[in-house]
């Protein structure tokens, strides 16, 4: 059984009679007769009774039925969509992307690559920087944008751009006249902090292991947008990116601090699997990601 003979077995069912199904589909009635009869004895079932030239559906036609017409109605469908890439060479691209890299990368980037290759079909995952490395193992990625180096044995990075971890309180905060706030003061502060499962969390962690402490969390969000949307109402603090204060908005009301003694520089950079066959996408991301991190850099 094909999708050919169910279409055949449909326009007989429908019209009950095989010289109107034959002139229906444009077929001779002796080739459709056949065609119906191969389907009965592939299916080693009688589909119609035959009486005084009418042919009447048995109970497995109605069956048939019933199940044929939405699968030629998906092939109707799947043949229109095909139609719509003729002449194109479609490819996709998976691209997983932390959400505390610069904002701005993104909706930038999605434009310069629809003017590069507007026949690329982009995909773009916010996700942690464990699960971004966890996915381009697996074949499900083609690159990351995340911290360097990566941790995973297999992976390569190259460099975007450089960042460091800051204090972000709210406008009332105690340390709001302070213009640098030292690591060991930090580690003080009551947080809302991403969760472990995020990168950023375990880099700050590592830092005030080095000095025998603990982050001090009391609560935990799993979304940027979130924390940055709630801490002015807080008497929290929270540690970001420097360069992620562009996704903060003004009537927020939320002071960014530089950590010293000492900084906690971050690498941002592109992470894939497969250096020679994924070169020609890690070149054409390198270069619109750098042209931007430049036009950013020069504007600051």
């Amino acid at each position: 059984m094909d999708f050919r003979q169910l279409r055949y077995f449909v326009a007989v069912y429908e019209e009950g009679h095989v010289g109107r199904a034959a002139e229906r589909l444009s077929l001779s009635q002796p080739a459709l007769s056949q065609q119906i009869r191969q389907l009965e004895r592939s299916l080693e079932l009688s589909l119609f009774e035959r009486s005084n030239k009418r042919l009447l559906p048995t109970l497995a036609a109605h069956t048939l039925y019933n199940h044929a017409l939405p699968l030629l109605d998906g092939l109707q469908r799947a043949q229109q969509a095909m139609e719509g890439f003729k002449g194109q060479s479609l490819r996709t691209l998976a691209i997983g992307v932390l959400q505390t890299v610069r904002p701005s990368l993104v909706p930038r980037l999605l434009e310069k690559l629809r003017r590069a290759q507007p026949h690329l079909m982009v995909q773009i995952y916010e996700l942690s920087g464990l699960e971004i490395e966890r996915r381009l193992l697996h074949g499900t990625l083609d690159i990351g944008i995340s911290y360097l180096p990566p941790r995973q044995p297999g992976l390569h990075g190259h460099l975007l751009y450089e960042d460091e971890l800051q204090l972000v309180i709210p406008n009332t905060h105690a340390l709001k006249d302070f213009k640098k706030v030292s690591i060991r003061q930090a580690a003080e502060l009551p947080l809302l902090m991403l969760g472990e499962e995020f990168q950023l969390r375990r880099i700050w962690q590592a830092q005030l292991a080095n000095l025998g402490r603990r982050p001090q969390v009391q609560a935990e969000m799993n979304n940027m947008g979130g924390i940055l949307d709630s801490l002015a109402n807080t008497a929290l603090a929270t540690i970001l990116p420097g360069r992620a204060k562009e996704a903060a908005q003004d009537d927020q009301g939320l002071l960014w601090k530089p950590l010293s003694e000492p900084r906690i520089p971050l690498k941002v950079g592109l992470v894939f699997r497969d250096a020679q066959r994924q070169q020609a996408s890690v070149e054409l991301l390198r270069t619109l990601l750098e042209e931007e991190t430049d036009a950013r850099l020069g504007a600051v």
